[in-house]
């Protein structure tokens, strides 16, 4: 037994060793080169020993036919990769290591991977661009975890910038008590680096992003050029327009170029769900809306089930956190119900969610209703679609389909996949993805279906709003392997 106990320990700590000698690649080929690396889509950047090697765990319990997948083969992958004047991408390692030893046919390691990832094989810079400066108009939950992910993402610079947000002020010491909400969330934890302010200046710099903090009422009352700021992306973050009038304000003022909105927008303005209809962005674009938490989170689960089995009709129930529009105790509101305490009450409400759902997927025009529950929890809520498909299925069917979706297709970085009857609410928190399909959950009976999809409403759907903003600003890396 001890000589067993041995073994396992000494075979953790040469993985640990293994892991620990690809920090230092990862780090410079993102800042040098800006190439992402990831594993079956778990991003590696600034993942500590013990990140990699759960990054690497997740993808062996995923994958079907291939016996092991470690660090040790992924080790020999990025270090050729590192080896080759790279310009921008997003490799993932894991699929890269597996599609070598399927495919690799005699070929070194060196040879497969300089022809899996000729297009950018000197391509660094090329392209000249400086970085898009990016602009935060408020600074709630989703403002300061927008702001976390772009200063997570900064990289060498030449993808998206923080440059500044712009708040109502509050009160004396403002300014400190901004930066504290972004070192300190109670939901997502403390900001992963350091944060220093500079009173004098009303500036935040966080990881060596210098941030100017500008206040304003009223966006007429903005010149973001006497702050350096030159053809920026602009995210509205407040709610308070989201028409293209309203909108249209910020545009008008000098620095901002272009507008995203954090809520479903009205009118014809585009509602864009990253994954879907990303594609129907164009340079002419200046206002579009990254619709909401929930249209984000059953679109690509709604989509990829549509193109399989077809969706005759059904209902989207959103079981969805308390979120600051709702009272802590029972008070004035101007919605029905929303004026109860919404930590003490489960609250019935509307969600426009399936109405949404068919401005990014046309498709499901006039096929879904939908309604919400409100549940006192601060974050990640769940999505249930019951569906009447076209074509007769099986529960295992369902689930393989889309394990193998959340896996392999375009659509990995929205749709994940669970398959354990122990998880809850709190193991989403901090989800990049927009949903997580609950396969244990799964109820199937011939042409009908019952999907069970968590999402962190919060930190998942700012994470889809990073990707439209990067479409937006022209900035996203093609992606390997092809």
């Amino acid at each position: 037994m001890n000589q067993k106990s041995d073994q396992c320990l000494r075979e953790w700590i040469d993985r640990e060793s293994v892991a620990e000698s690809m920090i230092p690649m990862i780090g410079q080929l993102y800042r040098n080169n800006q190439v992402v690396t990831s594993i079956y889509g778990r991003g590696l950047i600034n993942r500590s020993v013990i990140g990699i090697l759960k990054a690497h765990r997740f993808a062996r319990h995923r994958l079907v036919g291939v016996t092991e997948l470690g660090v040790h083969e992924t080790y020999p992958v990025l270090k050729a990769i590192t080896e080759l004047d790279l310009g921008a991408a997003s490799v993932d390692l894991g699929k890269l290591a597996v599609k070598f030893k399927l495919e690799g046919n005699g070929r070194t390691i060196d040879q497969f991977v300089r022809e899996e990832l000729a297009p950018v094989i000197g391509q660094r810079s090329s392209n000249g661009h400086k970085g898009t400066d990016v602009v935060l108009y408020g600074f709630g939950r989703i403002g300061r975890l927008l702001a976390r992910i772009l200063v997570q993402k900064t990289g060498g610079g030449e993808g998206l910038r923080l440059r500044a947000i712009v708040v109502r002020k509050g009160a004396d010491k403002d300014l400190v008590k901004r930066a504290s909400l972004l070192r300190r969330d109670s939901v997502h934890g403390p900001f992963d680096g350091t944060i220093t302010i500079d009173e004098a200046n009303n500036t935040i710099t966080a990881n060596g992003n210098l941030i100017q903090v500008i206040y304003s009422n009223d966006p007429a009352t903005v010149d973001y050029t006497q702050y350096g700021i030159e053809n920026a992306l602009l995210v509205d973050n407040t709610g308070k327009w989201r028409d293209a009038e309203g909108l249209g304000q910020h545009l008008a003022r000098p620095g901002i170029d272009r507008v995203v909105l954090t809520a479903p927008g009205k009118g014809d303005m585009k509602n864009i769900v990253h994954g879907i209809n990303h594609g129907d962005i164009t340079a002419d674009d200046k206002i579009i809306s990254a619709a909401s938490c929930t249209t984000n989170a059953i679109v690509p689960v709604l989509k990829a089930i549509n193109d399989r089995f077809g969706i005759v009709n059904g209902h989207v129930e959103t079981v969805h956190s308390y979120t600051n529009d709702q009272n802590l105790i029972d008070n004035f509101h101007k919605g029905d119900r929303r004026g109860r305490s919404a930590p003490l009450n489960m609250v019935i409400t509307e969600t426009g969610a399936a109405t949404a759902a068919a401005k990014a997927l046309p498709v499901l025009k006039g096929k879904l209703t939908g309604n919400a529950i409100r549940v006192p929890t601060p974050n990640v809520s769940m999505a249930i679609l019951n569906l009447n498909l076209e074509k007769a299925t099986t529960r295992e069917e369902v689930n393989e389909y889309l394990r193998q979706m959340a896996m392999h297709s375009e659509l990995q970085k929205q749709i994940d996949y669970v398959c354990s009857l122990e998880v809850v609410s709190t193991d989403f928190v901090g989800s990049r993805h927009a949903g997580v399909v609950d396969a244990e959950a799964t109820i199937c009976n011939d042409n009908r279906v019952v999907l069970y999809v968590w999402y962190d409403n919060e930190f998942g759907y700012s994470c889809q709003v990073v990707r439209v903003m990067e479409d937006m600003a022209g900035v996203n890396p093609p992606a390997f392997p092809r």
